[in-house]
């Protein structure tokens, strides 16, 4: 039985790791996470969000997830967006998900990030 998600996994090039710790660890303040010694051999990076982790794994060659992405459910989605814009991160709205307001970006190596906030709903 499947109990959770642990991970998702997106790819990168080799020698891209400065550019991804950046963008994730310092525009949108995920918290990197030490990779097992023998996995560290293979390059890449981890980073962590509450109990998810998101493994950038080196891919040679590489083509980045421009339609598959990872979702993250952001707090205040609008200042969020208006910060990592200001840190230099592209955001571009997307008006067709019912019920939630949210926007993409893409990571330094273009790979494609969805971030979505549920719209609060009054009962009545």
């Amino acid at each position: 039985m499947i109990v959770a998600l642990d991970h998702v996994q997106l790819a990168a090039p080799p020698g891209s790791e400065p550019k991804l710790r950046a963008y994730y660890a310092d525009v949108l303040g995920m918290t990197e996470v030490r990779k097992p010694p023998v996995l560290a051999l293979r390059g890449g990076c981890w980073f962590q969000i509450g109990p998810v982790q998101l493994h950038l794994g080196i891919e040679d060659p590489f083509t980045p997830a421009k339609k598959a992405h990872p979702a993250l459910r952001i707090q205040g989605i609008h200042a969020y967006a208006k910060q990592i814009a200001a840190l230099g991160a592209p955001v571009s709205w997307d008006y067709d998900l019912p019920g939630h307001h949210r926007f993409f970006s893409t990571d330094p190596v273009g790979n494609r990030i969805e971030f979505l906030e549920p719209i609060a709903t009054q009962a009545g």
